[in-house]
């Protein structure tokens, strides 16, 4: 059955093309806690029909429906409004009409369930990520109690004192956990219903006066805050549809994306929906160098909220030690039942320092250089400390807690860290593209080091350190066979997990290949084994693990090609860089212009279209952030730290797919805005 989510923040609601909250994996879920696992409305005892449906923003969604052919009712003689909005609770608003000539009586019934499981066991129970014939069964539904006072039925969690407030606006006749209100209609009357549905960890009560003053204000919130971000993103306009599209498309889902932590601390992304509204420090990382061209807000958020959660202290049961990046934190139950904060991810730490420091070469900000010095200089301490964990030079992981991740880098999934023969690595697993990250991390931070915190010493300390791990690296994970490549990773045995996969793109990323090697990584990366025609897979054709519907092990990932097009670009390789682009925007297409977190890797002369992974996250952070990231590799943009001027380093003609005209407004770099423009084939940048 179609799945439609509405959010806002960490809050949202999962349902169906009517509405309807059916349990399974459904539910209105705040704080890592589902406090809705039921929400049924029926007509005569029967489901509404569906006309159509969809959302209106990120936050609100409309259902238009039609009677059902029940209790005597002839066919569309009702009709059916069901509007829902979602902010810190959710209001949905009913109206039926009666759309015929005569007086038209029926009953309408809503049917209400709670059963507070956190979001982790109802994930585990969706095949996308987890094996519902292994899962824990959820949680009995908790008793429900009317107030007749306030009109009302309360549902709490006797265990933790959570509670659920459904407040109704019109009186009906209760029945367990059913109310059911009779209702007559004369030709074009309308009768309107209003559900008001509060969550609350700690079970504070509110009284409608309250919620209507409350909806309010967080209806005017939520749209002044959408209304603002699109004022202060650029605009793009575009010859090249697919682009424009696609941006724009971003630019919603990343508004929606956005959460608040810490009180005094701005928004910066979740993760992605359903199951990840959370902080995840890789996926945070990254999501916000791929958005620079927004401006700096999300990266500076996303940079103190890391640094506040950086670990302390060596604690083997949440994978932690100090200085290590979080990877992923929960609330509510699911804080309980797993963790609260979790530590389990090898490549974060070193992805905080080139997003620290890449934010400095947008901003030239030495303040805020100075303000994180403290969390960079731990985050350094714990590559050479903990991350290097046997001092052979490569940062590798191995997890300490069986509760864990059993693989720590992004490719995360159990079966992702395969030989060529497709037998599976074991740990301490140190991925190939994880050094890369490292050698970018030293080189970028002496690069701070010895310009705003004037110590030449670790400047110096940290080039010697990136120069040999350069030398060692290519030293251990090059191979000769099948025309050259870097491997995978190396395994605890320090053999070659010898497969061919996209982490190889992230190496031109960092820099760490060599010019020499450089052809043979190209041509690996768009030869017939990894590129499929939509974009490089996460693991050849040539690999006995290949399959093109494997998370992590044939796929195509549009985050995983916006880093590979960087890459691409940084050495030059502009039409391989071009052609990521031209086809991951054209995918987009095919996903309504929104990008999902993966998608199959199948060839593209096989399929007229990309086919679709059917359980993808979307909206997903780093999948919106991709067209942000791939218009500016596009664009050839570059800030220049030393002239403070935004530049582009595009080749001298555009391809002609990009369209006659493009204009990018409102850049900003250096507390400046700029405009771009593509005008016959040729990149321009002038400060606005």
């Amino acid at each position: 059955m179609p799945r439609l989510t509405i959010l806002e923040g960490s809050t949202f609601c999962i349902c169906d093309d009517v509405g309807d909250i059916d349990r399974r994996t459904h539910g209105f879920y705040s704080e890592d806690t589902r406090f809705l696992s039921v929400l049924r409305l029926r007509v005569n005892d029967a489901r509404p029909l569906l006309l159509s449906s969809g959302k209106v923003e990120y936050f609100s969604a409309a259902f238009f429906l039609r009677n059902p052919l029940a209790g005597g009712l002839e066919q569309d003689v009702v009709s059916i409004l069901r509007e829902r909005f979602v902010g810190e609770s959710m209001q949905d608003v009913i109206v039926t009409q009666n759309q015929s000539m005569e007086r038209q009586s029926f009953e309408l019934e809503l049917e209400i369930e709670a059963d507070f499981a956190d979001i982790l066991s109802v994930k585990a129970h969706d095949f996308a990520l987890g094996d519902p014939r292994r899962a824990k069964p959820l949680p009995k539904r908790v008793p429900i109690r009317f107030s007749d006072e306030h009109n009302e039925f309360v549902l709490e969690d006797h265990d933790d004192g959570a509670q659920t407030q459904v407040i109704f606006s019109e009186r009906g006749e209760i029945d367990g956990a059913k109310v059911r209100w009779k209702i007559e209609l004369e030709p074009r009357e309308r009768w309107h219903l209003r559900v008001d549905v509060i969550p609350s960890l700690e079970g504070d009560h509110v009284v409608l006066r309250q919620i209507e003053r409350r909806f309010g204000d967080e209806m005017t919130r939520v749209r002044d805050s959408l209304a603002a971000w699109r004022l202060r993103v650029p605009q793009v306009r575009a010859d090249w549809d697919d682009l424009g599209r696609s941006f724009f498309q971003s630019v919603s889902d990343l508004a929606s994306l956005r959460m608040q932590r810490g009180g005094r601390i701005g928004r910066l992304p979740a993760a992605g929906m359903p199951w990840f509204m959370t902080v995840f420090g890789r996926d945070t990382l990254i999501t916000c160098y791929q958005t620079l061209l927004f401006g700096t807000e999300l990266a500076r958020s996303g940079l103190e909220v890391l640094a506040d959660l950086q670990a302390t202290e060596d604690d083997p049961t949440i994978d932690a030690e100090p200085g290590k990046i979080v990877h992923e934190v929960r609330d509510g139950k699911a804080a309980k039942t797993w963790f609260h904060t979790y530590y389990g991810t090898v490549d974060a730490t070193p992805l905080y320092l080139i997003l620290l420091s890449e934010v400095w070469r947008w901003t030239d900000d030495a303040a805020m250089l100075r303000e994180l010095k403290e969390p960079a200089l731990k985050a350094l301490a714990w590559i050479d400390e903990y991350g290097d964990r046997d001092g052979d030079g490569f940062v590798e992981y191995e997890r300490r807690t069986e509760r864990g991740l059993e693989n720590q880098s992004w490719k995360d999934s159990g079966d992702s860290q395969r030989f060529h023969d497709g037998s599976i690595a074991r740990g301490p697993i140190a991925p190939c593209e994880v050094q890369g990250y490292v050698y970018d991390a030293k080189r970028r931070t002496a690069e701070m080091a010895r310009e705003v915190w004037r110590d030449r010493a670790l400047a110096d300390r940290l080039e010697r350190d990136a120069e040999e791990l350069r030398r060692a690296f290519d030293e251990k994970y090059w191979t000769d066979r099948r025309g050259g490549y870097y491997v995978l990773a190396l395994d605890g045995e320090k053999r070659q997990v010898d497969s061919l996969c996209s982490n190889i793109g992230h190496l031109l990323w960092s820099g760490i290949v060599p010019r020499e090697r450089v052809d043979a990584i190209v041509d690996s990366l768009m030869g017939e084994e990894l590129w499929s025609g939509w974009g490089v897979r996460t693991m050849s054709e040539g690999d006995a693990g290949y399959n093109p519907l494997s998370y992590h092990n044939g796929t195509v990932w549009p985050h995983d090609n916006s880093l590979i097009a960087v890459g691409l670009a940084r050495y030059g390789r502009w039409a391989e860089a071009q052609r990521i682009v031209r086809r991951m925007l054209t995918a987009a297409g095919h996903f309504q212009y929104q990008l999902p977190e993966v998608f199959a890797g199948l060839a593209r002369q096989e399929t007229p279209f990309p086919i679709a992974y059917p359980t993808a996250a979307r909206p997903q952070a780093w999948a919106a952030g991709t067209p942000v990231l791939l218009l500016q590799v596009l664009l050839g943009l570059r800030p220049d730290r030393t002239r403070h001027a935004l530049e582009t380093l595009a080749p001298a003609e555009l391809p002609s797919w990009v369209g006659r005209s493009l204009r990018l407004t409102g850049v900003r770099a250096f507390d400046r805005q700029w405009d771009v423009r593509v005008e016959d084939a040729h990149v321009t940048v002038e400060e606005a």
